[in-house]
């Protein structure tokens, strides 16, 4: 498979049909609750990293804070620049490059939107993107899977069809990665495509040390979206809030 499978997949017209209907509501709630818990001032500056087409920065700008998303998906980022305005900012930008300095008052990078990367090296160097891009004393949330959890709920096959579009998704993971197999069949298609997703196994104790490079303290660990204790075992995400 490609070290650059990302580039392809997120670029695909089928990975945004795939999953063109993600749970709106649990994400409107989830900002809900982060916005709550952090209190930012009114019209912070933040930076969605990793933005997809925008739907979390949406919600941040519409409660007035200044919001920039940054994306390597030109396609995502093409249509998330239709809802731009004057507090809401879309580019096309690699996470692993740097971005702005000492700018932000909070970053935010959502929904295991991470460890895609083939190297060490360039996982920090995204980290480092985030902590160099928010103020002295902001703040970086971490939205990701929990390994263990993850490892023990994977089903291994999942059949979906979308209109004429069959999508065969094969699931599995070995020590460092997890592996998602997706197989695109449809008529107009004279063989089937396959795009395959790697996330690596990142544990909390991982991004310790990561975050720890760059000069962010964790303050606090969340389980899950109604902002749970984390459970190493039984929690389903792995939410870091920490401070440059």
């Amino acid at each position: 498979m490609s070290d650059k499978w990302f580039e392809d997949w997120f670029n695909s017209s089928y990975y945004h049909q795939l999953y063109a209907h993600r749970d709106e509501q649990e994400a409107a709630n989830f900002i809900n609750k982060l916005v709550a818990y952090l209190q930012p001032v009114a019209g912070a500056r933040m930076l969605d990293v990793a933005c997809g087409k925008g739907r979390h920065s949406m919600q941040l700008a519409a409660k007035g804070f200044d919001v920039t998303g940054i994306d390597l998906s030109s396609e995502s980022i093409a249509e998330a620049l239709k809802s731009a305005n004057e507090n809401l900012h879309f580019y096309e930008h690699d996470m692993r490059m740097p971005f702005a300095i000492n700018y932000f008052d909070i970053a935010f990078n959502f929904f295991t939107s991470f460890g895609y990367f083939k190297t060490q090296h360039e996982h920090d160097n995204a980290i480092g993107t985030i902590a160099k891009a928010i103020k002295q004393n902001g703040t970086f949330v971490l939205d990701y899977l929990n390994v263990k959890f993850s490892e023990n709920i994977s089903v291994a096959q999942n059949i979906t069809t979308i209109g004429t579009t069959t999508y065969t998704i094969d699931k599995w993971n070995d020590a460092l990665h997890f592996y998602k197999k997706i197989t695109v069949a449809n008529a107009a298609l004279l063989t089937p495509l396959s795009f395959t997703e790697k996330v690596r196994k990142f544990t909390l104790q991982d991004f310790e040390v990561m975050f720890a490079k760059q000069n962010l303290k964790i303050t606090k660990v969340f389980g899950d979206y109604n902002f749970g204790e984390y459970d190493e075992a039984n929690s389903n995400r792995l939410i870091i809030v920490s401070t440059k």
